[in-house]
């Protein structure tokens, strides 16, 4: 007897990275406003079996699973053009046969350590310990400017940004999804990021520090 399959509909989306691309379905791939991303099959194991699945494509390097959308990164072995509508198909099948996209989040994931700032990319710097930062008087309206201003337009374009810390007028974010391993694109957004928290926190905010998970 045939399972019954669940309708889904499934659309791509092109992203400010080009090595990303974003999968975007009809309902909801991971509840409860998380979100999370996978660099490896080995790190899906047990975690989300949709990225699991996705990682047995060979060109698949990432998956990021926010909301209603699964944005996947590739390496440069094929262009989009030659694969987004196959992984588009994929991804629609794959939902249709399994409720559950994320069934897992291990806590190395929630709480993954950041590769190095954008702007230092390629650099022997080590990733910032931000357990090192204390709360700041001004943690809550940076975090309220970014959830109001930014996350909308970065989730939009397949990625995500949260908030890390405060100290000497800098902010440090994170960034995650699409906006992940793209230079350039993280460049752009960092500096839109600085120059709406300088205009609206210009005592306060000096730098923007973007680093990618």
């Amino acid at each position: 007897m045939s399972t019954k399959k669940i309708p889904t509909s499934v659309y791509a989306e092109m992203t400010p990275n080009p090595s990303a691309m974003k999968f975007v379905a009809d309902r909801a791939l991971i509840s409860g406003g998380l979100q999370v991303e996978y660099r490896s099959k080995s790190e899906a194991k047990n975690s989300s079996p949709l990225a699991e699945e996705l990682f047995n494509f060979p060109f698949v390097t990432n998956v990021f699973i926010s909301g209603n959308f699964v944005t996947v990164s590739k390496d440069e072995s094929l262009g989009w053009e030659m694969i987004v509508m196959q992984l588009r198909e994929y991804v629609r099948e794959w939902l249709m046969e399994n409720e559950v996209a994320v069934s897992a989040i291990p806590s190395e994931l929630l709480n993954r350590k950041p590769s190095l700032p954008a702007e230092e990319l390629g650099s022997d710097k080590p990733a910032l310990d931000y357990s090192q930062f204390e709360a700041s008087p001004y943690d809550d309206e940076i975090r309220f400017l970014l959830d109001e201003f930014v996350r909308p337009a970065v989730e939009q374009d397949g990625g995500a940004i949260d908030f890390m810390a405060y100290k000497d007028k800098k902010v440090y974010v994170q960034m995650k999804g699409s906006c992940s391993g793209c230079p350039s694109s993280t460049a752009t957004l960092k500096g839109g990021i600085e120059n709406l928290l300088k205009s609206k926190l210009p005592e306060v905010v000096e730098e923007v520090v973007a680093e990618a998970v």
